[in-house]
């Protein structure tokens, strides 16, 4: 049997057992959780490990762990966190619970290498729950990343625990299981989950991590999370802010032990089997700066992107039917440095200006759909959204516009659409455009189409 096949039965399989596939007039739908996980649109993921206050450590060197004494950000206010989540835009938030170190920021029971164990509140911290709770202060809907494949404290990588080290396989899959139950009870309601690289299965050796999730969190979005699971998510294959195009909501297959695996490639497919959209995260910082800008090491406040690159980032993520992901850093005393947190504000003001106020914007059904500003005007991006309670029912579109002479001219085209295209041309005025369904899988539902007007150069 081929690769193809193999996978694509298994995710039938899976599905059907599970009654988690959706359609409307033959259409793959998402159910409500993900439609409320692609509304939200941007989120921030938020790093801080040992490295922070070692730099020259490295996790895979087995036994080198820093003395989890050296773990003291003294000034640590996760209430500043969302305040500059806020000010993106961010509707919801992600905190990097435990690292490849597998120093954990709550006071895990699992093992001695924690926040427990250090200076900072005398050990009575937890910083998860300090996140959480500032995520409810803020409006701002939580999400855990904790890493089951990688624990340098554990000589562990890749989910397979090293020859020689503290634990055996059988021990380190208690680990895992114990601190995903932790984290899963603990703290209330997630609204994602993040799996950095995937998970490795029972059957290759890693924990049984599918019953825990249904069990414990049934309603969380999954990045890179196990088959079986309702609500799963995919990586883009960088972390770029570039997702690929197009990009399908519908894949294949899920996930292996190296991440996220879609057999014809991570564009997705649009005749695949179920509802598996992409999230695109990328860091606000150099990829050349330190651990790829993930993490904060001193002098490099000034390594950050522009204001104009990250909007780029933000047309090619969120424009290409993905969600947001955007990587801050927290420093040593705890804190977003304030450099970051100017950057965060001019980001979000910069896509609240650009795309907070359309000329002119409509809905409907059908093939065609037009839009007709109030007087000409000039005109360089339109939005476009299905309504994908109905599914992703386009497959290939075209945009032209009416100049006031009359003349129609091409704008743009594409495949998918999904929940958010946005559309980038040349300026040019307008008095019309119309939006064309070439093909698709049932009638189109659109749920808006919007101008806006060209860019200034003030960025």
């Amino acid at each position: 049997m081929k690769e193809y096949s193999r996978y694509y039965l298994i995710a039938l399989i899976a599905l059907a057992a599970l009654g988690c596939r959706t359609e409307r007039d033959g259409v793959v739908c998402p159910n409500k959780i993900q439609q409320e996980w692609a509304e939200a649109e941007i989120g921030v993921l938020l790093h801080m490990d040992m490295q922070v206050f070692a730099p020259e450590y490295n996790w895979r060197n087995y036994g080198s762990h820093p003395d989890p004494s050296v773990f003291n950000p003294s000034e640590l206010d996760t209430d500043q966190w969302m305040d500059t989540a806020s000010k993106l835009g961010a509707k919801y938030a992600v905190l990097v619970a435990k690292h490849g170190s597998g120093f954990s920021l709550w006071p895990t029971e699992a093992h001695d290498y924690s926040v427990k164990n250090t200076a900072w509140r005398d050990g009575k911290g937890d910083i998860v729950a300090d996140f959480v709770a500032s995520c409810k202060k803020y409006g701002i809907k939580p999400g855990i990343y904790a890493n089951t494949n990688a624990n340098g404290y554990l000589h562990t990588d890749r989910g397979i625990t090293a020859e020689g080290g503290p634990v055996s396989q059988t021990e380190y899959n208690a680990v895992v299981a114990k601190q995903l139950t932790e984290l899963w009870s603990g703290y209330g309601d997630l609204f994602e989950i993040w799996f950095d690289g995937g998970v490795l299965t029972p059957k290759e050796g890693g924990a049984d991590v599918l019953p825990l999730v249904k069990r414990l969190q049934p309603d969380a979005i999954a990045f890179q999370g196990p088959l079986g699971h309702d609500n799963l998510i995919r990586w883009v294959g960088n972390e770029e802010g570039t997702a690929p195009d197009p990009c399908w909501a519908t894949a294949d297959s899920t996930t292996n032990s190296d991440g996220v695996k879609i057999i014809e490639g991570l564009h997705g497919r649009p005749d695949a089997p179920f509802w598996c959209p992409g999230e695109s995260d990328f860091t606000l910082r150099y990829n050349s700066s330190f651990e790829g800008g993930w993490m904060w090491h001193e002098g490099q406040d000034s390594l950050m992107f522009s204001v104009a690159e990250l909007m780029e980032k933000y047309e090619t993520s969120v424009g290409r039917n993905t969600n947001m992901l955007l990587g801050l850093v927290i420093d040593d005393r705890g804190l977003i440095p304030d450099a970051d947190v100017r950057r965060v504000e001019e980001f979000g003001a910069a896509i609240r200006e650009r795309y907070g106020d359309p000329v002119a914007e409509t809905s409907g059904k059908g093939n065609t759909i037009s839009l007709n500003p109030p007087s000409p005007t000039i005109v360089d991006r339109v939005v476009i959204q299905e309504d994908i309670a109905f599914g992703e029912r386009v497959l290939a579109w075209r945009l032209e516009g009416i100049t006031p002479s009359g003349t129609t001219i091409a704008l743009a085209e594409g495949t998918n659409i999904g929940h958010k295209r946005i559309a980038r041309f040349d300026p040019v005025e307008l008095t019309a455009i119309r939006l064309t369904a070439d093909s698709a899988k049932a009638k189109p539902v659109i749920r808006r189409l919007a101008a806006f007007k060209a860019a200034g150069s003030g960025w």
